[in-house]
């Protein structure tokens, strides 16, 4: 695990949506993403740390601009909680947000434009004009006339509110930094019978040490800003890296002992 991703992880491309353009357009609710079925680390926000820690470890990318990662496998092209055509194996699971917005996602259709417009991935299978189907197998319209759809207005609104907590993902980050809290990370597994351990690094973690050892004025600072439950959830979380482990043994889907770049 190293840098974090140059180009929105999934996306082939992005158009923006438009009602001149897309006004017969409409989405298929799906149960299955195969995009997802080969990739072992997705970006997270900060918001979903709480949840996130129960079912996955988080971890952060390597680099300057490092940023928060879930863990659904240990290995490149290894997804430990969907199967090959991307259907979720568990039904309790937590999808992080990221997954959960493609095919959309907010952009600037410009450098120099100051706002975002909602954008898609022309590629998706979820979204087209699905001619020649039935009414019912079709999907729900993007668009009613020129106006968006209540459908549409919802994924507005869903991609809006990740694009806040992306904000505050990234001030936190900035923190993080200022506070020179991050480490290299590195986890051993020694499975029984192997004649040595995995080792598993390429990733950042918390200095817990660090933590404990902070001043009172600075740990009184972040306390105060939210950010240490969110250290802690991230710290818990890392003792699912054996969880994870065992499930790819499980699947046979065999560890390699160090884990690759994203």
């Amino acid at each position: 695990m190293a840098s974090a991703p140059q180009l929105p992880l999934f996306y082939k491309g992005l158009e923006p949506l438009s009602s001149e353009t897309h006004a017969d357009f409409r989405m298929k609710i799906q149960d299955k993403a195969p995009f997802l079925a080969g990739q072992h680390a997705i970006p997270i926000t900060v918001d979903e740390f709480p949840l996130v820690q129960r079912h996955m470890p988080i971890v952060f990318s390597v680099g300057e601009d490092a940023i928060p990662l879930a863990l659904m496998g240990l290995n490149e092209g290894v997804n430990v909680f969907v199967d090959d055509e991307g259907k979720l194996t568990e039904n309790s699971f937590y999808v992080p947000a990221y997954v959960r917005r493609y095919p959309f996602m907010l952009a600037k259709l410009r450098p120099e434009a100051t706002e975002l417009s909602l954008c898609f991935d022309p590629t998706a299978d979820a979204l087209g004009k699905f001619e020649g189907e039935e009414d019912d197998a079709r999907g729900e319209p993007l668009f009613v006339g020129k106006d968006p759809s209540e459908l549409t207005k919802n994924i507005l609104t869903f991609n809006e509110s990740f694009e806040q907590a992306g904000q505050r993902t990234h001030n936190f980050m900035n923190e993080l930094r200022e506070q020179e809290l991050l480490m290299d990370g590195e986890v051993s597994i020694q499975p029984d019978g192997a004649a040595q351990p995995f080792i598993y690094r390429g990733f950042q973690m918390v200095n817990e040490e660090k933590l404990q050892g902070m001043r009172g004025d600075q740990l009184r600072k972040i306390a105060q800003s939210g950010m240490l439950p969110l250290l802690y959830a991230h710290l818990f979380s890392l003792s699912l890296m054996r969880e994870v482990f065992a499930r790819q043994v499980q699947l046979g889907k065999n560890p390699q002992p160090v884990l690759p770049t994203v």
